[in-house]
Protein backbone atom coordinates (compact mmCIF):
# COMPACT_ATOMS: atom_id res chain seq x y z
CA UNK A 1 0.00 0.00 0.00
CA UNK A 2 1.29 3.40 -1.37
CA UNK A 3 1.27 6.06 1.42
CA UNK A 4 0.71 9.74 0.26
CA UNK A 5 1.50 12.62 2.55
CA UNK A 6 0.09 16.21 1.87
CA UNK A 7 2.83 17.54 -0.19
CA UNK A 8 2.87 14.86 -2.76
CA UNK A 9 -0.73 15.12 -2.74
CA UNK A 10 -1.11 18.79 -3.44
CA UNK A 11 1.66 18.82 -6.25
CA UNK A 12 -1.03 16.30 -8.23
CA UNK A 13 -3.97 18.86 -8.08
CA UNK A 14 -5.06 21.03 -11.06
CA UNK A 15 -7.80 22.90 -10.21
CA UNK A 16 -9.53 23.44 -13.53
CA UNK A 17 -9.58 19.40 -14.04
CA UNK A 18 -11.41 19.27 -10.85
CA UNK A 19 -14.09 21.18 -11.73
CA UNK A 20 -14.09 18.61 -14.66
CA UNK A 21 -13.80 15.76 -12.62
CA UNK A 22 -16.78 16.92 -10.81
CA UNK A 23 -19.00 17.16 -12.75
CA UNK A 24 -18.41 13.59 -13.83
CA UNK A 25 -18.85 12.40 -10.45
CA UNK A 26 -22.39 13.77 -10.05
CA UNK A 27 -23.20 12.33 -13.26
CA UNK A 28 -22.15 9.08 -12.55
CA UNK A 29 -23.92 9.32 -8.73
CA UNK A 30 -27.48 10.56 -10.53
CA UNK A 31 -27.34 8.04 -13.67
CA UNK A 32 -27.52 5.50 -10.53
CA UNK A 33 -23.78 4.22 -11.48
CA UNK A 34 -22.33 4.42 -7.83
CA UNK A 35 -22.95 2.65 -4.22
CA UNK A 36 -22.68 5.60 -2.34
CA UNK A 37 -24.17 5.04 0.93
CA UNK A 38 -25.30 7.57 3.13
CA UNK A 39 -22.64 9.35 5.06
CA UNK A 40 -21.99 8.62 8.88
CA UNK A 41 -21.56 11.12 11.51
CA UNK A 42 -19.62 11.38 14.90
CA UNK A 43 -19.82 13.95 17.28
CA UNK A 44 -17.30 14.74 19.78
CA UNK A 45 -19.27 16.20 22.18
CA UNK A 46 -15.59 16.86 24.61
CA UNK A 47 -14.18 18.91 22.19
CA UNK A 48 -17.50 19.97 20.31
CA UNK A 49 -16.05 18.44 17.12
CA UNK A 50 -17.23 16.24 14.42
CA UNK A 51 -15.99 13.25 12.34
CA UNK A 52 -17.62 12.34 8.80
CA UNK A 53 -17.52 9.48 7.00
CA UNK A 54 -17.96 8.73 3.52
CA UNK A 55 -17.46 6.07 0.77
CA UNK A 56 -18.46 4.89 -2.74
CA UNK A 57 -17.57 2.64 -5.74
CA UNK A 58 -18.56 2.63 -9.47
CA UNK A 59 -19.56 0.11 -11.12
CA UNK A 60 -16.79 -1.11 -13.11
CA UNK A 61 -14.44 0.91 -11.02
CA UNK A 62 -10.79 -0.35 -10.27
CA UNK A 63 -11.03 0.90 -6.63
CA UNK A 64 -13.58 2.20 -3.92
CA UNK A 65 -12.96 4.57 -1.38
CA UNK A 66 -13.61 5.05 2.22
CA UNK A 67 -12.98 8.95 3.83
CA UNK A 68 -12.77 10.54 6.88
CA UNK A 69 -12.98 13.97 7.83
CA UNK A 70 -12.62 15.78 10.84
CA UNK A 71 -13.47 19.62 12.33
CA UNK A 72 -11.93 20.28 16.04
CA UNK A 73 -13.11 24.22 16.34
CA UNK A 74 -10.72 23.97 19.67
CA UNK A 75 -7.38 23.43 17.47
CA UNK A 76 -7.76 27.35 16.84
CA UNK A 77 -6.13 27.53 20.41
CA UNK A 78 -3.79 24.50 20.02
CA UNK A 79 -2.08 26.64 16.68
CA UNK A 80 -3.42 23.18 14.93
CA UNK A 81 -5.49 23.43 11.74
CA UNK A 82 -9.18 22.91 12.58
CA UNK A 83 -9.77 20.34 9.56
CA UNK A 84 -8.22 16.93 9.05
CA UNK A 85 -8.77 13.64 7.87
CA UNK A 86 -7.81 11.05 5.24
CA UNK A 87 -9.12 8.85 2.24
CA UNK A 88 -8.41 5.34 1.37
CA UNK A 89 -8.29 3.39 -1.71
CA UNK A 90 -9.14 0.29 -1.87
CA UNK A 91 -9.09 -2.28 -4.89
CA UNK A 92 -12.51 -3.71 -6.80
CA UNK A 93 -10.95 -6.79 -7.20
CA UNK A 94 -9.01 -7.98 -4.30
CA UNK A 95 -10.29 -5.64 -1.16
CA UNK A 96 -6.55 -4.69 -1.14
CA UNK A 97 -5.17 -1.37 0.53
CA UNK A 98 -3.54 0.10 -2.22
CA UNK A 99 -3.06 4.31 -1.29
CA UNK A 100 -4.33 5.87 1.85
CA UNK A 101 -4.01 9.80 1.30
CA UNK A 102 -3.04 11.35 4.17
CA UNK A 103 -4.40 15.10 3.13
CA UNK A 104 -5.07 15.91 6.06
CA UNK A 105 -8.78 16.67 5.06
CA UNK A 106 -7.46 18.70 2.43
CA UNK A 107 -9.16 16.87 -0.66
CA UNK A 108 -12.59 17.13 0.37
CA UNK A 109 -12.12 20.78 1.21
CA UNK A 110 -10.84 20.58 -2.58
CA UNK A 111 -13.74 18.67 -4.15
CA UNK A 112 -16.35 20.59 -2.28
CA UNK A 113 -14.85 23.97 -3.42
CA UNK A 114 -15.07 22.63 -7.23
CA UNK A 115 -18.12 20.94 -7.04
CA UNK A 116 -19.39 24.56 -5.97
CA UNK A 117 -17.48 26.32 -8.84
CA UNK A 118 -19.01 23.76 -11.08
CA UNK A 119 -22.26 24.45 -10.50
CA UNK A 120 -21.22 27.76 -11.39
CA UNK A 121 -20.09 27.33 -14.70
CA UNK A 122 -23.02 25.25 -15.61
CA UNK A 123 -26.03 27.73 -14.79
CA UNK A 124 -23.20 29.80 -17.33
CA UNK A 125 -22.96 32.81 -14.99
CA UNK A 126 -20.61 35.36 -15.44
CA UNK A 127 -20.32 37.32 -12.20
CA UNK A 128 -16.92 39.43 -11.59
CA UNK A 129 -17.61 39.69 -7.88
CA UNK A 130 -17.38 36.76 -5.08
CA UNK A 131 -19.31 36.80 -2.13
CA UNK A 132 -18.34 34.10 0.64
CA UNK A 133 -19.90 33.76 4.33
CA UNK A 134 -17.18 32.12 6.19
CA UNK A 135 -13.53 32.96 6.31
CA UNK A 136 -12.24 29.49 6.69
CA UNK A 137 -9.99 26.97 5.07
CA UNK A 138 -12.98 26.50 2.30
CA UNK A 139 -13.44 30.59 1.60
CA UNK A 140 -10.24 30.80 0.31
CA UNK A 141 -10.61 27.88 -1.79
CA UNK A 142 -13.61 28.96 -2.63
CA UNK A 143 -12.70 31.88 -4.38
CA UNK A 144 -9.40 30.34 -5.80
CA UNK A 145 -12.40 27.67 -8.09
CA UNK A 146 -14.33 30.52 -8.75
CA UNK A 147 -11.32 32.53 -9.68
CA UNK A 148 -10.45 29.66 -12.27
CA UNK A 149 -13.82 29.79 -14.22
CA UNK A 150 -14.48 33.56 -13.44
CA UNK A 151 -13.07 36.71 -14.38
CA UNK A 152 -13.42 37.70 -10.46
CA UNK A 153 -12.52 41.30 -10.28
CA UNK A 154 -13.49 41.77 -6.52
CA UNK A 155 -13.82 39.24 -3.67
CA UNK A 156 -16.26 40.39 -0.41
CA UNK A 157 -15.98 38.45 2.89
CA UNK A 158 -17.34 38.34 6.37
CA UNK A 159 -17.06 36.19 9.27
CA UNK A 160 -17.54 36.56 12.61
CA UNK A 161 -14.35 36.92 14.15
CA UNK A 162 -12.43 39.91 12.91
CA UNK A 163 -8.86 38.79 13.67
CA UNK A 164 -9.67 35.33 11.30
CA UNK A 165 -11.52 37.94 8.67
CA UNK A 166 -8.59 40.06 8.46
CA UNK A 167 -6.03 36.42 7.65
CA UNK A 168 -8.17 35.60 5.12
CA UNK A 169 -8.23 38.86 3.29
CA UNK A 170 -4.05 38.80 3.44
CA UNK A 171 -4.07 35.30 2.08
CA UNK A 172 -6.47 35.88 -0.73
CA UNK A 173 -4.75 39.18 -1.66
CA UNK A 174 -1.71 37.10 -2.09
CA UNK A 175 -3.58 34.21 -3.62
CA UNK A 176 -5.55 36.03 -6.20
CA UNK A 177 -3.61 39.22 -6.53
CA UNK A 178 -5.87 40.40 -9.04
CA UNK A 179 -8.88 40.75 -7.10
CA UNK A 180 -9.89 43.03 -4.94
CA UNK A 181 -10.46 41.47 -1.35
CA UNK A 182 -13.09 43.39 1.23
CA UNK A 183 -14.27 42.45 4.37
CA UNK A 184 -18.18 43.37 4.69
CA UNK A 185 -19.97 44.42 7.91
CA UNK A 186 -22.42 41.37 7.93
CA UNK A 187 -24.16 38.52 5.79
CA UNK A 188 -26.66 40.99 4.53
CA UNK A 189 -23.75 42.98 3.15
CA UNK A 190 -22.19 40.32 1.06
CA UNK A 191 -26.05 39.83 -0.70
CA UNK A 192 -25.84 43.81 -1.40
CA UNK A 193 -22.35 43.46 -2.78
CA UNK A 194 -22.13 40.18 -4.98
CA UNK A 195 -24.94 38.38 -6.69
CA UNK A 196 -22.80 35.45 -6.60
CA UNK A 197 -22.24 33.77 -2.77
CA UNK A 198 -21.04 30.85 -1.14
CA UNK A 199 -22.28 30.12 2.43
CA UNK A 200 -18.98 27.77 4.05
CA UNK A 201 -19.78 28.20 7.81
CA UNK A 202 -20.79 25.46 10.72
CA UNK A 203 -23.67 27.35 11.67
CA UNK A 204 -27.15 26.45 13.33
CA UNK A 205 -29.02 29.52 12.57
CA UNK A 206 -30.19 31.21 9.57
CA UNK A 207 -27.14 33.88 8.35
CA UNK A 208 -28.57 34.85 5.02
CA UNK A 209 -32.16 36.29 4.48
CA UNK A 210 -34.27 35.96 1.92
CA UNK A 211 -35.16 39.83 1.90
CA UNK A 212 -31.28 40.77 1.83
CA UNK A 213 -30.59 39.26 -2.04
CA UNK A 214 -30.44 40.83 -5.47
CA UNK A 215 -32.45 39.56 -8.53
CA UNK A 216 -30.48 37.19 -10.15
CA UNK A 217 -28.36 35.57 -7.18
CA UNK A 218 -27.11 32.34 -6.83
CA UNK A 219 -26.22 30.75 -3.70
CA UNK A 220 -23.74 27.74 -3.26
CA UNK A 221 -24.62 26.20 0.73
CA UNK A 222 -21.87 23.82 1.33
CA UNK A 223 -21.65 24.63 5.38
CA UNK A 224 -25.34 22.70 6.08
CA UNK A 225 -23.97 18.73 6.46
CA UNK A 226 -25.20 16.98 9.37
CA UNK A 227 -28.47 17.64 11.02
CA UNK A 228 -29.56 20.88 12.60
CA UNK A 229 -27.02 23.44 10.44
CA UNK A 230 -28.45 26.15 8.56
CA UNK A 231 -27.24 28.80 6.65
CA UNK A 232 -29.99 29.83 5.00
CA UNK A 233 -33.49 31.55 5.80
CA UNK A 234 -36.03 29.02 4.43
CA UNK A 235 -37.59 31.57 2.05
CA UNK A 236 -34.73 31.67 0.27
CA UNK A 237 -35.15 27.55 -0.83
CA UNK A 238 -38.64 28.81 -0.94
CA UNK A 239 -38.38 31.79 -3.27
CA UNK A 240 -35.62 29.74 -4.98
CA UNK A 241 -36.73 29.64 -9.03
CA UNK A 242 -34.12 26.18 -8.95
CA UNK A 243 -33.26 24.66 -6.30
CA UNK A 244 -30.18 22.12 -7.08
CA UNK A 245 -28.96 19.46 -4.33
CA UNK A 246 -26.05 17.28 -4.54
CA UNK A 247 -27.97 14.26 -3.66
CA UNK A 248 -32.33 14.61 -2.77
CA UNK A 249 -31.46 11.44 -0.32
CA UNK A 250 -29.05 13.25 1.60
CA UNK A 251 -29.57 17.27 1.71
CA UNK A 252 -33.29 16.20 3.04
CA UNK A 253 -31.38 14.91 6.05
CA UNK A 254 -28.35 16.93 6.40
CA UNK A 255 -28.56 20.10 4.32
CA UNK A 256 -30.30 23.08 4.17
CA UNK A 257 -33.42 20.90 2.53
CA UNK A 258 -34.11 19.61 6.08
CA UNK A 259 -35.10 22.91 7.28
CA UNK A 260 -37.74 23.18 4.13
CA UNK A 261 -39.24 19.77 3.33
CA UNK A 262 -41.97 20.92 1.75
CA UNK A 263 -39.50 21.99 -1.18
CA UNK A 264 -38.20 18.62 -1.69
CA UNK A 265 -40.15 17.32 -4.41
CA UNK A 266 -39.19 19.91 -7.04
CA UNK A 267 -35.51 20.08 -5.87
CA UNK A 268 -33.00 18.90 -8.95
CA UNK A 269 -29.64 16.72 -8.29
CA UNK A 270 -26.98 18.31 -9.89
CA UNK A 271 -26.29 15.22 -12.17
CA UNK A 272 -29.79 15.85 -13.77
CA UNK A 273 -29.38 19.59 -14.21
CA UNK A 274 -26.15 19.09 -15.91
CA UNK A 275 -27.51 16.54 -18.45
CA UNK A 276 -30.28 18.24 -19.41
CA UNK A 277 -29.82 22.14 -18.35
CA UNK A 278 -33.19 23.90 -17.49
CA UNK A 279 -33.64 27.43 -18.77
CA UNK A 280 -33.39 30.31 -16.00
CA UNK A 281 -34.26 33.54 -16.35
CA UNK A 282 -31.94 36.00 -15.56
CA UNK A 283 -33.35 37.50 -12.58
CA UNK A 284 -34.47 34.52 -10.66
CA UNK A 285 -33.08 33.43 -7.39
CA UNK A 286 -31.07 29.95 -7.60
CA UNK A 287 -29.67 27.96 -4.89
CA UNK A 288 -27.39 25.06 -4.63
CA UNK A 289 -27.58 22.55 -1.45
CA UNK A 290 -24.54 20.68 -0.68
CA UNK A 291 -24.11 17.84 1.99
CA UNK A 292 -20.74 16.26 0.01
CA UNK A 293 -20.48 13.32 -1.60
CA UNK A 294 -18.70 10.15 -1.22
CA UNK A 295 -18.73 9.37 -5.10
CA UNK A 296 -17.05 13.12 -5.10
CA UNK A 297 -14.15 11.85 -2.66
CA UNK A 298 -14.02 8.52 -4.70
CA UNK A 299 -13.60 10.33 -7.80
CA UNK A 300 -10.37 12.81 -6.41
CA UNK A 301 -9.03 10.17 -4.63
CA UNK A 302 -8.52 8.29 -8.19
CA UNK A 303 -7.31 11.20 -9.65
CA UNK A 304 -4.64 11.89 -6.93
CA UNK A 305 -3.31 8.23 -7.13
CA UNK A 306 -3.18 7.41 -10.71
CA UNK A 307 -1.29 11.22 -11.28
CA UNK A 308 0.81 10.35 -8.80
CA UNK A 309 2.69 6.91 -10.34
Amino acid sequence: MRILNLPEIRRTLVYSEIVDLMRGAVIAQFRGECETPMPMHLDIAAEQAEVHMKSSYRRGGRYFAMKVASTFPANVRRGLPTGNGMMLLVSAETGEPVALLADAGHLTDVRTAAAAAMVARELGRKDRALGTVGTGVQARLQAQMHAAILDLEEIWIWGRDPARAEDCRRDLRTLLPGAKVEIAASPREIAQRTRLIVTATASRAALLMAGDLQAGTHISAVGSDAPGKQELDPGILRRAALLLVDSRRQCEKLGELQHVPSEWKRACEIGEFCLAPAAVSPDAITVCDFTGLGVEDLYIAEYCFERSL
